[in-house]
């Protein structure tokens, strides 16, 4: 028999209220408080919490608080990567992000998301793994929605609804989000 935990992480239907779920959830949310009480002066501090929070990458991650997530063991963060304020995580499936990648104020990153039937949503979600490739720029204010892949050295603008995946080094905006333009030097 599986447990929560792993279908979780598979990506089937599983029970949010399993206790062992409940129990990771709060250590993670007791961290982000952790986290966002943190002064600028305490950067050694958060270096602590960033490195306990994250599944990987909290020893080179450049953190603007305030920041949330659900679990922060299943974010999987490249060399340097960048949260400007604001930023929010739902990784009930995994989340990983490439080196230098950038994120704006306010970004958001969903993967956690519930049947279509109300009966079953009452008692059962679901998620979708999210893939940022390295050098990407995510504007301020952005969505990125459960099974995106976005490409490396791709940029998505400000505000932007990121509801499929985004090819590499291309600029894409808009809600839904779409390929504007590839990026050229």
């Amino acid at each position: 028999m599986r447990t929560e935990i792993e279908k979780m992480l598979a990506g089937e239907l599983y029970d949010p209220h399993d206790p062992e779920l409940v129990q990771a959830r709060e250590r993670a949310r007791d961290l982000c408080q952790e986290l966002n009480a943190t002064r600028e002066g305490e950067q050694e501090l958060r270096r602590r919490i960033l490195k306990t929070l994250f599944g990987s990458g909290g020893d080179s991650v450049w953190m603007q608080p305030p920041f949330y997530c659900d679990y922060g063991s299943n974010i999987l963060l490249g060399e340097r990567v960048f949260f400007n304020f604001n930023c929010v995580i739902l990784d009930v499936c995994p989340v990983t992000i490439g080196d230098f990648t950038l994120f704006g104020p306010a970004v958001q990153i969903y993967t956690a998301t519930h049947p279509m039937n109300a009966d079953l949503r009452r008692k059962q979600e679901f998620a979708k793994p999210i893939a940022i490739g390295s050098d990407v720029w995510v504007g301020g204010g952005a969505i990125v929605c459960p099974g995106v892949r976005i490409g490396a050295r791709s940029v998505i603008g400000a505000g932007s609804v990121v509801t499929r995946d985004i090819p590499e080094g291309v600029f894409a905006a808009g809600n839904p989000c779409r390929v504007i333009r590839a990026i050229t030097e």
